[in-house]
């Protein structure tokens, strides 16, 4: 039998697992920010939806993700991204905790995008022959 490292966190060896792949639609206008560093930064929530049946109806849970993207994404976020637009994200969770005025611990995962693909802009303009 060999060996097997184990990676307590801290120092070197393999990373665990952490990747995900979600699609949904903006819920509002993409958020772009500078940091003090001169990273950009650009930050989105999305709305996820899955059907299912419930005995003979179809119903609907809807699920809000938040995203962060930097860099280059980040810049073609802000240039392709708006509320109701669609798209597909690859990345990691991410979770920041806190402690809050009350002193009690918090805590908040997000997805920190690595790709994203935009859906196409569905033209909604009525032509009329």
């Amino acid at each position: 039998m060999g060996a097997r490292a184990h990676n307590s966190g801290k120092g070197g060896g393999m990373n665990a697992l952490n990747s995900i792949l979600i699609e949904g639609d903006l819920i509002d206008d993409p958020v772009t920010k500078e940091t003090p560093r001169g990273s950009t930064v650009c930050t989105f929530s999305i709305a996820s939806s899955r059907f299912y049946k419930q005995d003979e109806d179809f119903e609907e849970e809807v699920s809000h993700f938040d995203i962060e993207s930097w860099g280059k994404i980040a810049e073609s976020c802000k240039e392709n991204l708006a509320k109701g637009r669609g798209v597909r994200v690859v990345g990691r969770l991410k979770q920041e905790r806190w402690i809050d005025d009350e002193g009690k611990a918090q805590s908040k995962i997000k997805v920190v995008a690595e790709h994203i693909e935009y859906k196409p802009r569905l033209n909604k303009a009525v032509t009329h022959a």
